[in-house]
């Protein structure tokens, strides 16, 4: 009995781990501060910038270039956005980009960067913001 018991366990760790592994994958976004990310702008420019503010907020100021898709319309409008190049996702602080690379990562997007410090950050290293 102890040694089924043990086989078990030992059996349900590997299926843990293989399923781990395959959650954890490429597609996991990358937390970056908003220096990071004006760096990896300047090295990369095929990535997608991707703004999930309000359009009110997006009205006061945004990154140049910057796909404004509210988070709260990211379900509908995911099809918008492309699969085959890297994202940068940011909101004001960082709170809602989070969600939004968490979302995008699960539904299948590989290389996702989230501004951890947001457009707040970015706007406090003196980084430009159009109007």
């Amino acid at each position: 009995m102890k040694i089924a018991t043990a086989g078990m366990i030992v059996l349900v760790t590997v299926l843990f781990g293989a399923l781990a592994a395959s959650t954890c994958s490429a597609g996991e976004p990358k937390n970056i501060s908003s220096t990071q990310a004006k760096a990896l702008l300047a090295k990369d420019k095929k990535i997608v910038i991707l703004d999930v503010r309000t359009p009110e907020e997006y009205g006061q100021a945004h990154l140049h270039g910057a796909l404004l898709i509210p988070l709260s319309d990211l379900e509908k409008r995911v099809q918008e956005i492309p699969r085959d190049r890297p994202l940068l996702v940011y909101c004001a602080v960082g709170g809602r980009s989070v969600s939004a690379a968490g979302f995008l990562a699960a539904h299948g997007y590989r290389e996702i960067y989230q501004i951890s410090d947001g457009l707040v950050g970015w706007y406090k290293n003196g980084f430009p913001i159009e109007k």
